[in-house]
């Protein structure tokens, strides 16, 4: 299933320092700081409007920042437009999947593998649909007659034909039913596990995304409130209380495992 070429598992990849981004007279994000070593899975949980999409979006070059600095394996992200940022290696999956409903799923596919020549993209086509066999069942259909977790997969699948280094997930499990996000889940551990991919996770599934990750941030009102492992997160009565509902004091819930 080769996507992408191994990575050193211990240096820092993204780095971002005190990034503040504003909508009009807003403050979406206020000075927020955060690292992803390559080869981890890190989250990014919080309430519905504390910033979470927008940390995603200042990433990828959709939105310009209004202070702080952004760098990707040592060098600056601030001054690249988004498709540059692309071809750098980061890759991102958007809230709502956002598939192209009128093209089938290859056509899909090949319009995330743009930035590939012809051998490099017909390489990760095979591992897409090595990855999500359902795609390659489908791969003359319409993505718009697709079910919501089929499309998911294809919004995973087209981002992961740009061969990234670094996959930033929007709310991967919004709108789906529990079976398809343990399928969903499984394949993103199934994607550090076996190709060490570096994967930044935003996620209103804070159970399943404590479950899966290596470390995470809470955010609230646009500003870090608290970072460390995964597993201490979850052992956290204030987080346990606000995000994890009825879960066991001191156990994340396991993200699936295959």
């Amino acid at each position: 299933m080769p996507i992408l070429a191994p990575l050193n598992l211990t240096h820092s990849m993204l780095d971002l320092r005190d990034i503040s981004v504003h909508y009009g007279a807003i403050e979406a994000l206020k000075g927020v700081s955060l690292t992803v070593g390559a080869g981890e899975i890190v989250c990014l949980i919080g309430a519905n409007g504390a910033g979470k999409s927008t940390v995603l979006n200042a990433i990828s070059g959709v939105v310009p920042l209004a202070g702080g600095t952004t760098t990707f394996e040592g060098a600056p992200l601030s001054s690249l437009g988004s498709t540059q940022i692309v071809r750098r290696g980061i890759v991102q999956v958007p809230e709502g999947r956002l598939v192209f409903p009128d093209l089938t799923v290859l056509e899909n596919l090949e319009m995330g593998g743009y930035t590939q020549p012809t051998a490099g993209f017909q390489q990760s086509l095979s591992a897409v649909f090595e990855l999500f066999p359902r795609l390659a069942e489908r791969r003359q259909q319409l993505a718009g007659l697709m079910s919501g977790g089929e499309q998911q997969m294809l919004a995973i699948g087209r981002a992961l034909a740009a061969k990234p280094k670094l996959l930033l997930l929007d709310e991967p499990s919004m709108g789906l039913a529990p079976l398809v996000i343990v399928d969903i889940f499984k394949s993103l551990r199934r994607l550090r596990s076996e190709l060490g991919l570096t994967i930044l996770l935003v996620e209103q599934n804070a159970r399943a995304a404590l479950g899966l990750s290596d470390r995470g941030y809470v955010l609230v009102n646009g500003r870090i409130a608290k970072t460390g492992r995964s597993v201490d997160l979850a052992a956290d009565p204030a987080i346990r209380e606000a995000f994890l509902g009825s879960a066991p004091a001191g156990k994340a819930q396991p993200a699936p495992r295959s």
